[in-house]
């Protein structure tokens, strides 16, 4: 029997089950997993705020593994067939059709309709399409990466999903050379959108976020200003972001805190005709009151969404742990390691912001 941490239920503990070997399909891969991450998407998985979950799920959709099993010849994306032993991950992201509205004329495969994802819209009922398990069945067709020899398991897992994610942001946030950019959240997305935001030409890169460990990591990674939440309101912080670009706000704002009060907050500290990024409202967590006149229209900001990744996010976040894999601090993000029946542990200590990051070692 393979063992897997099984979310039963929202608000229900997370508890080890055993399933058996996967029947392999055509196509098929079968990854020993080697890391797979605590991400704040399954801390409100866990509160049963997301739609359509459907329960119980092996959570974990970013994940590393060696290959132990391919049924017939499986090609990596960017070339080569899948063998025995191989270092790889793969996207999460799987069934998205390529032939629908979204996917052909919008370009936004995150939208498909048909779009499912390991360790979120896959039951454990369906097989280990989860990352908490001991080995994770990948079906045919799930795209897959084969790690680069100067990327380490762990460098990418503690990319995670952050990594992607981020690079999905700034793409669409569009920062250009000598922009300011103010950082809602100090977590693994709003960590690494600081990151990304230095290498896209930022010179003016304001973390605002807590606690300390955060944001000591924020200013190794490269953050001009860190703003600790907890020592200063809403308007505040308002009010040092300002003092910080002249007077005039952020000329981009990227909200990566999953509360929904921080969305009205960063409208606020952006510029007039800046742009606001809104990515870390993943799951339903409240409304929030905003003012169209006054936070929108006579500010005349753009306002983006930013929802999901595809496979070019996860492949140019493999290449950049690969170009710069001495240059960041990646083994700082990982603050530690749990077993599949130290899952409930991990989900505690993410969502009480006692780690950066948790990864379940099953």
């Amino acid at each position: 029997m393979i063992s897997a941490a099984v979310m039963p239920g929202p608000e229900r503990m997370v508890e080890v089950r055993g399933f058996p070997e996967p029947k392999m399909e055509p196509g098929a891969v079968l990854l020993r997993t080697l890391f797979s991450e605590v991400c704040g998407t399954d801390v409100h998985l866990h509160h049963g705020r997301l739609l359509g979950v459907p329960y119980p799920i092996i959570p974990g959709h970013v994940s590393v593994g060696m290959v132990e099993r391919v049924q017939g010849d499986v090609a990596y994306v960017d070339g080569g067939f899948v063998k025995d032993g191989d270092l790889a991950t793969f996207l999460d992201v799987h069934e998205t059709c390529g032939k629908c509205w979204f996917c052909l004329v919008a370009k936004a495969p995150t939208r498909c309709p048909n779009r499912r994802v390991y360790g979120i819209t896959y039951s454990a009922d369906e097989g280990l399409l989860g990352g908490w398990s001991e080995k994770i069945y990948l079906k045919p067709g799930v795209k897959m990466l084969k790690l680069p020899r100067k990327v380490s398991p762990e460098n990418f897992i503690a990319g995670g999903c952050g990594l992607p994610t981020a690079i999905h942001a700034i793409s669409r946030g569009s920062i250009e050379l000598g922009d300011a950019v103010a950082v809602q959240g100090s977590g693994p997305v709003g960590l690494c959108a600081a990151m990304l935001a230095k290498l896209s030409g930022a010179f003016n890169v304001i973390v605002l976020g807590a606690p300390e460990r955060r944001l000591k990591l924020a200013g190794r990674i490269g953050a001009d200003h860190v703003i600790d939440i907890r020592d200063c309101d809403e308007e505040e912080r308002i009010q040092r972001v300002l003092s910080l670009t002249n007077g005039r706000g952020a000329d981009i704002t990227i909200e990566a805190t999953g509360v929904p009060s921080a969305v009205r907050e960063g409208m606020r500290m952006t510029r007039d005709a800046g742009r606001y990024m809104v990515v870390g409202q993943y799951t339903d967590a409240g409304n929030v009151e905003i003012n169209p006149h006054l936070d929108v229209n006579r500010k005349h900001i753009d306002l983006k969404g930013c929802w999901g990744t595809d496979f070019s996010h996860l492949y140019r976040a493999v290449k950049l742990v690969e170009r710069y894999h001495d240059r960041f601090p990646w083994s700082e993000f990982i603050t530690g390691f749990y077993g599949l029946d130290e899952a409930n542990k991990a989900l505690a200590d993410v969502e009480k912001l006692k780690v950066v990051k948790a990864i379940i070692k099953p």
